[in-house]
């Protein structure tokens, strides 16, 4: 069976003093997805003798704003049925069974018990999921409780967010961001929860509350065998989903010729292990799990040094513009336009979408020349010296074949840059607008010069300029022979050379 890879954010969070903008979120996520699923958050900060507290909104304003996502998604499905929209909102309850999201097929009502069960129960008769997420916090405080999982209500888990990872206790990525919700804890965790016996699929997505589809903060891929409703609602149902931290994958993880999300059985003492992986990024290593601990690894990075490379080259590079002014030096900055564009001399065979909020465009003119306009905001930092930034940049991921010695003019405001194709595969390089953020000090603060740089390069805008790396560094395609000698679960988790990361859903493969 032949499948197409799909993309969407399954966790897309808009509030009550947000669905004005329901359509501007709708825009964007046509942007940057395949198919969409509103997430509905009935909930709000009240105060409770002066303390901040959330709680859910009152039944009327529920209901108001349900009608209105209803109306919405009937409207969009009907004038847009190549772009599928799925009705939902984030479930709470009472905190003791984790946070999950629930989609309906068609529709559906928006019910708020206080537990998992209850939600089940009153939502029987109706085509739906609920998918768990940030499941790796504490039980009993909004971590997922798998002692009262139903798989077939909630099919697939959110293995990563804005929240971070929730692979495991001991993941080697964090689950840091929300500090209050924390820290991660045990025993709730996607693993945590397939080892118990659990059969669900493994997604990633946003929970980010701002804009739909935001990069880096996750994504989740499905294999469909076509992009109409029915069939993506079917594959979600039958698991075969992935999920990425950020930028797209397209991933395929067999055994024995049974895809991920399955399960089989077989009396065979070798499985053929197949995976299928194109990356954003070089591709590091790939790891086959088994029943949630390490069982296989490929060590890729060692494999795919090529050189000297061939007169014509296939290679990705990303390409980020932001960074800029600090708030706490320029407060009153607020956001940054840049108008741009890319030639080369080569074709460009791809071009993979890297925002974060709303204000971006592309414009494809030809197979060798595109223009954009982008939206950035200026960094931050929570307000001591040296604090956190919460820094966001805009950029895209060019895929483009040219020939090694030709030339790529990038352009950014009028001012012209020129690198080769064999200058990209060699190192990455930054613009600085240094002469932009010299100006700006000597207007608010008259100064014009310093002993070293740091007043102007660390407030000033830049475009940074990836290494490039080649088609042979990004796609995968090997088969792994492996012995088996007891029912087990696999699964995959692909790291990139920029610290980017992939899961499959797993395979169960039980022996006769």
């Amino acid at each position: 069976m032949n499948y197409i890879c799909l993309f969407s954010d399954l966790h897309s969070n808009i509030h009550h003093d947000q669905i004005e903008y329901l359509d501007e979120w709708y825009q964007q996520a046509r942007e940057m997805l395949d198919f969409w699923a509103i997430a509905y958050y009935p909930y709000y900060i009240r105060n409770i003798n002066g303390m901040p507290v959330e709680d859910i909104l009152s039944i009327d304003k529920i209901q108001e704003d349900w009608n209105i996502i209803n109306k919405f998604v009937i409207e969009k499905n009907k004038c847009h049925p190549e772009f599928p929209v799925f009705l939902g909102y984030e479930w709470q309850g009472a905190g003791l069974d984790g946070d999950h999201n629930v989609f309906f097929k068609d529709i559906g009502p928006i019910v708020n018990p206080m537990r998992y069960i209850e939600l089940y129960k009153e939502l029987s008769g109706y085509s739906v999921i609920t998918i768990p997420h940030h499941l790796a916090y504490s039980l009993s405080h909004r971590g997922k409780n798998w002692a009262t999982q139903i798989d077939e209500f909630s099919p697939l888990a959110e293995i990563y967010s804005s929240h971070g990872s929730s692979e495991s206790a001991d993941t080697d990525l964090p689950m840091a961001r929300h500090i209050h919700m924390g820290p991660r804890s045990g025993g709730t965790s996607v693993f945590d929860g397939l080892i118990c016996g659990n059969k669900v699929g493994i997604i990633a997505s946003g929970d980010n509350h701002i804009v739909p589809a935001q990069y880096g903060h996750g994504f989740a891929g499905i294999l469909s065998r076509d992009t109409s409703k029915e069939e993506i609602w079917y594959a979600l149902n039958r698991r075969r989903v992935y999920g990425m931290t950020s930028g797209r994958v397209k991933l395929l993880y067999e055994i024995n010729g049974n895809i991920m999300g399955s399960e089989f059985k077989t009396t065979d003492k070798i499985l053929t292990h197949h995976i299928k992986v194109e990356t954003q990024d070089s591709i590091d290593r790939i790891v086959i799990y088994k029943n949630g601990k390490p069982h296989f690894t490929y060590n890729y990075a060692e494999k795919w040094v090529e050189k000297p490379f061939d007169a014509i080259v296939k290679f990705k590079f990303k390409l980020e513009f932001g960074w800029g002014p600090d708030l706490n030096t320029y407060p009153d900055t607020q956001e940054r336009i840049w108008n741009g564009s890319l030639r080369t001399n080569g074709f460009i065979k791809s071009i993979e979408k890297c925002w974060s909020s709303f204000g971006q465009s592309l414009n494809l003119i030809d197979s060798s020349y595109c223009t954009f306009k982008l939206t950035t905001k200026p960094a931050s930092q929570t307000g001591k010296w040296m604090g956190q930034s919460s820094l966001s940049t805009e950029g895209f991921v060019f895929e483009i074949e040219a020939p090694i010695n030709s030339d790529i003019v990038i352009e950014v405001d009028g001012q012209q840059y020129i690198k080769t194709v064999n200058e990209l595969l060699e190192s990455a390089d930054v613009i600085v607008l240094l002469d932009e953020s010299k100006k700006l000090a000597k207007e608010v603060y008259g100064l014009n010069e310093f002993y070293r740089s740091d007043p102007f390069y660390h407030n000033a805008y830049k475009v940074r300029i990836s290494k490039a790396k080649t088609q042979m560094s990004y796609i995968f395609d090997k088969k792994f022979k492996l012995r088996f000698n007891e029912s087990s679960f696999y699964l995959i988790k692909v790291y990139q050379s920029d610290g980017s990361v992939a899961w499959s859903s797993p395979i169960w493969v039980n022996r006769y």
